[in-house]
């Protein structure tokens, strides 16, 4: 049972993990428009996604427990990509990845600095997901936000809550993904609302 229930969980994650962003990218380039997307959020999502990542590799946690990371950083990277390049300034983007990719290395320097970065990378996620909502507030219009892509980001958080569970029991894991599920619910539920708003205002 318990492992029928953890492939079920691994492998629907990745699934769901492998077009993840793609509605977010597609409803971005179909508008044409990066309206309603907060940089900050993104970039504090990337953030605590690699922070997360290198986490894991260090401490060689089975690999299915991750898989989706890579795949979500690339789409990240690909979204960040499309928010410059709507927003005209694609030379910024540059100093971004610099600092993204020398983390990766200055992070399995020293066992406490992976330790201590995992335990901010928490806060990190939150305050990305905080900055959207905030970003939401502030125009009441949830544009080119895709409700799909954070429903599914609640449905992985919901998914990674049960294989930690079943696997390493890894407490500092386990918080991140129940405050994660909690906010991505948030977030949700914020675009789905200024999504009525604007049809209603139409």
């Amino acid at each position: 049972m318990e492992a029928g229930l953890l492939w079920f969980c691994n492998w629907s994650t990745l699934a769901v993990c492998a077009a993840l962003k793609l509605p977010q990218i597609y409803a971005q380039l179909a508008a044409r428009s990066a309206r309603g997307i907060s940089l900050p959020s993104l970039l504090l999502e990337l953030a605590g996604f690699l922070v997360f990542l290198r986490y894991q590799c260090y401490y060689g946690n089975p690999l299915l427990t991750y898989l989706e990371y890579p795949i979500l950083i690339a789409q990240d990277i690909i979204l960040l990509l499309c928010v410059f390049h709507f927003n005209g300034n694609m030379k910024q983007a540059i100093p971004y990845m610099a600092v993204f990719v020398s983390s990766w290395f200055l992070l399995s320097l020293r066992t406490w600095l992976v330790d201590l970065a995992m335990n901010l990378s928490t806060l990190i996620s939150a305050a990305s997901k905080f900055a959207q909502l905030q970003y939401l507030w502030k125009v009441q219009d949830s544009g080119a936000v895709s409700a799909l892509t954070w429903g599914l980001s609640a449905y992985t958080c919901a998914t990674r809550i049960i294989t930690t569970l079943l696997t390493s029991s890894d407490f500092t894991i386990l918080t991140r993904f129940v405050v994660m599920l909690a906010l991505n619910i948030w977030v949700t539920a914020t675009v789905l609302r200024y999504r009525k708003t604007s049809a209603k205002a139409e």
